[in-house]
């Protein structure tokens, strides 16, 4: 055996690393972004809480389905990882299609309570507080599609045989955005209720 041929294995082990430290780098990158998106949001939203014509909104009850939701399905997209992990791609698929259902639940979620509000008079352009609450929450949901679309693309390639535990990183970097974006919504209403 040659050493080229015998290096030929280590060298693609090497190209793995690499583009796993490149796909995670590039996915940090992406969420340093966003963060930094939100921050900018939430000054926004401080400094302009402290004006006169600040009016109060109730959150819909459809805010609170929304959460619990995104919570839940940052539980089965775990199970998904570990299932990943393990090697049963079965039932990493099945968790990936309930995480998926529960991402378009809390999408749909959210565009209830987006009806309650204008069902009460309230709109985009109503009051200062309003126009943020639509603002961030359609700005998340608009993450949140990203995130249901990454998994569908996870289950159609872990359906075709595309996806091995030992070669692919995807359902990693999947699970770190989705996580990211149910601690996101957390954050967001915490500053919705509690802030101004």
């Amino acid at each position: 055996m040659s050493t080229a041929t015998a290096s030929a294995p280590a060298a693609a082990a090497s190209s793995r690393v690499d583009r796993r430290l490149v796909n995670r780098l590039g996915l940090f990158l992406g969420l340093g972004g966003i963060t930094m998106l939100f921050a900018a949001f939430t000054s926004a939203y401080i400094v302009r809480s402290g004006g006169e014509d600040w009016t109060p909104l109730e959150l819909p009850g459809a805010v609170w389905v929304s959460t619990i939701l995104i919570v839940l399905s940052s539980g089965t997209l775990e199970m998904a990882r570990r299932r990943f992990t393990g090697g049963a791609l079965g039932a990493f698929r099945s968790w990936c299609a309930v995480t998926a259902a529960l991402g378009v639940g809390f999408l749909l979620s959210q565009l209830n309570a987006w009806e309650a509000l204008n069902e009460a008079g309230v709109y985009l352009q109503s009051h200062p507080k309003s126009s943020f609450f639509f603002v961030l929450t359609g700005v998340h949901g608009a993450h949140m599609i990203g995130g249901v679309i990454a998994l569908l693309v996870l289950f159609a390639a872990a359906a075709l045989g595309r996806l091995r535990p030992e070669r692919s990183d995807a359902p990693a970097l999947t699970a770190i955005y989705w996580h990211f974006t149910g601690g996101l919504w957390i954050y967001l209403l915490a500053v919705l209720s509690l802030l101004g």
